[in-house]
């Protein structure tokens, strides 16, 4: 059943909400070129009320019109995300509440780089950091000292170079000041040991040595900070850094082999290294804690420590969750033997999931209250991970993915503040040095802190006003995502009677249990035992599933999209097991072919929250199992008349 709260909450997949979408935009848009006409009401209008008549008007309207006509035409044959026949990638219908805050703050046109170039939209971006860290468990009140900090980012991609650039700064701080050695600093014994401090005592050294400068004249604190810039690792760059410091080598990241391909293009990008990313097996499509737990001690045996430590939350093929509260309890016993590094969470996709734990007071829902509203979630291996969320260093989260906003609206969330001094940048034309030492003072110069440089405000207003509307707890915000893992426990119950329907045509099962709103199947046609056929096959069932260069939106029933399952991704016997449940032989397995060493399967992003249309009496989910089956016959039936007798 849709909850009732969601109904004004989206344009709709038939345009219901239409009025009221195109009252607010002629609203907002008439008060924007009121607010045009009062800058200086007394100025002339430097547009003639004639021109509306010249010749030249008249063409330039007519070129206009017929362009944009035709882009008209031609985004009809888009795909059609909104609908609840959509069931492909981690996109779906836009929010109401930041489609038109986004339409009404364009004109504006703020860039975020600085205050000076949008005074409205920053302070609403440093907002929405705020919101996002209230989501996660983070100290969100700009009055503590420890708060953390957030900013918007054109996607995941960036938010993840932020997490390296951030960790990479916190580790080699320590040694930069132990260079250069300020007197009476209770500084770490050896560059090793300044090396493999936790994040979170780098801090502390941080805050340390700021207030011994504060303590300097203004002549000798210059000294003092010139001299540390010329020791940091992002003047002297890796090469330089590491051979003023013999005794230290780079630190890798690690991460589960489901992470995101940006690690190893953020790696690329800062001239760390791909050869830095050590990926780490899984168990069912979960980090294995063992593999980690050996990692770690054998870079401990070596005295080395990693750079930082990454967990998945909601992986972009399976939805399937890292055990994060494991992983800390391994950093917390390192940091015991004085091997620190960072946790960071890539939570992308399953960043909103927070939102069904999260009280209204920002306190965590017990388990019991949870599973209440569901059927199978959240499991107590979810439940723990996202519960512990509040202890890591930093987070990805993609509003423009869970969070129903446009593209591209992704964050990266610090869980303490001050560590974003080590990231700052100066630039006299775009920044004011003299301000407040504040929270929003020093963060309305964003530009000195992010990847970016101009960026846009109207993205920060769409976020900003969506969270206002629809707050990140359980009782609002949270009621969206409530609605999509509903629609996947269904989804799940109607698979597991198709497979029981198909079961003298196809073989079918679902790999892995979603423990967020993706779900994948794997089908494969009785009788086939090769791998390579079973791919092609899919290929083919697939093929009106799957948007087009020229096809049209009504040729298509449903939209779905695939992925693979490897070995060198979830383990040879995962897959062996998989494929003996499917009736494929193993031995058709083929490490030198591309076709033949991994099984093609579809997967299902369960995000529009109307699959379940009470109102009219339609499960789209049923539909969708129903077209499947159709399509199955269709297809078996047809390569029975083709083949020989």
């Amino acid at each position: 059943m849709t909850d009732p709260y969601l109904y004004p909450a989206f344009l709709g997949p038939y345009g219901e909400n239409d009025a009221l979408l195109e009252k607010l935009l002629v609203e907002f848009m008439r008060d924007h070129v009121y607010w045009r006409r009062n800058v200086h009401p007394d100025d002339p209008p430097p547009i003639p009320t004639r021109a509306a008549q010249q010749p030249e008007f008249l063409a330039f309207e007519a070129r206009m019109r017929r362009e944009l006509h035709a882009l008209s035409a031609a985004l009809k044959r888009s795909v059609p995300f909104h609908s609840p026949r959509y069931l492909g990638h981690m996109v779906s219908d836009l929010l109401l509440p930041g489609l038109a805050a986004q339409m009404l703050a364009l004109p504006y046109n703020p860039n975020n780089v600085s205050a000076e170039a949008a005074p409205v939209t920053i302070d609403l971006e440093i907002q929405v950091g705020l919101q996002l860290a209230r989501m996660l468990g983070f100290a969100s009140d700009p009055a503590d000292v420890a708060c953390a900090f957030g900013h918007l980012t054109s996607g995941g991609t960036i938010a993840n170079l932020q997490a390296l650039r951030l960790a990479r700064a916190l580790k080699s701080f320590p040694v930069a000041l132990r260079q250069i050695a300020p007197p009476g600093l209770d500084l770490p014994e050896d560059d090793r040991s300044a090396f493999r401090l936790t994040p979170r005592q780098s801090i502390a050294l941080l805050d340390e040595w700021l207030r011994w400068l504060g303590t300097r004249d203004a002549t000798e604190r210059s000294m003092w900070q010139r001299r540390l810039v010329g020791e940091r690792i992002e003047q002297l760059g890796e090469a330089r850094f590491f051979a003023r410091h013999p005794t230290l080598e780079p630190a890798p990241v690690l991460a589960p082999v489901t992470a995101h391909y940006s690690w190893a293009k953020g790696l690329k990008l800062l001239g760390m290294g791909r050869d830095q990313l050590r990926l780490l097996p899984t168990r069912g499509m979960r980090l294995d804690m063992r593999a980690c737990e050996r990692e770690l001690a054998d870079l401990e045996r070596q005295g080395k420590s990693p750079l930082l430590a990454v967990a998945v939350l909601g992986s972009t093929e399976f939805g399937t969750i890292d055990p994060l509260d494991e992983l800390l309890a391994l950093r917390d016993a390192a940091t015991g033997r004085g091997c620190g590094f960072a946790v960071h969470v890539d939570a992308a996709w399953g960043g909103y999931l927070a939102t069904v734990l999260r009280e209204e007071d920002g306190t965590i829902r017990p388990r019991g209250d949870v599973s209440k509203e569901y059927a199978r979630f959240p499991g107590e291996r979810t439940y723990a991970a996202l519960s512990a969320l509040a202890g890591v260093d930093s987070v990805t989260v993609d509003p423009h993915k869970l969070g129903y906003l446009a593209y591209g609206v992704g964050a990266f969330v610090c869980h303490d503040q001050r560590a974003m001094a080590l990231l700052a940048e100066s630039a006299d034309y775009v920044f004011d040095h003299q301000v407040d030492d504040d929270y929003f003072s020093r963060f309305r110069q964003l530009g000195r802190y992010i990847p970016e440089g101009s960026k846009p405000g109207a993205a920060a207003a769409a976020a900003y006003v969506t969270h206002q509307v629809m707050p990140l707890d359980h009782r609002h915000f949270g009621r969206l995502v409530r609605q999509t893992i509903l629609a996947t426990e269904a989804f799940v119950d109607r698979a597991q009677r198709f497979i029981g329907e198909v079961a003298g045509q196809a073989r079918v099962c679902i790999p892995y249990p979603p423990e967020s709103n993706l779900v994948c199947l794997a089908i494969n046609p009785v009788g086939n035992r090769d791998l390579r056929q079973a791919n092609r096959w899919l290929r083919t069932f697939l093929e009106p599933l799957r948007m087009t260069r020229g096809s049209t939106v009504q040729a298509h029933a449903f939209f779905t999209s695939s992925t693979t399952l490897r070995s060198d991704l979830l383990g040879r016997d995962a897959l062996l097991g998989i494929l003996d449940t499917l009736g494929i032989d193993a031995c058709s397995i083929r490490d030198d072919d591309a076709d033949a060493d991994r099984l093609l399967i579809l997967r299902h992003t369960l995000m529009n929250p109307f699959l379940l249309d009470d109102e009219n009496g339609i499960s789209y989910i049923d539909r969708y199992f129903e077209y499947l089956r159709e399509r199955l016959q269709t297809l078996i039936l047809g390569e029975r008349a083709s083949s020989p007798d």
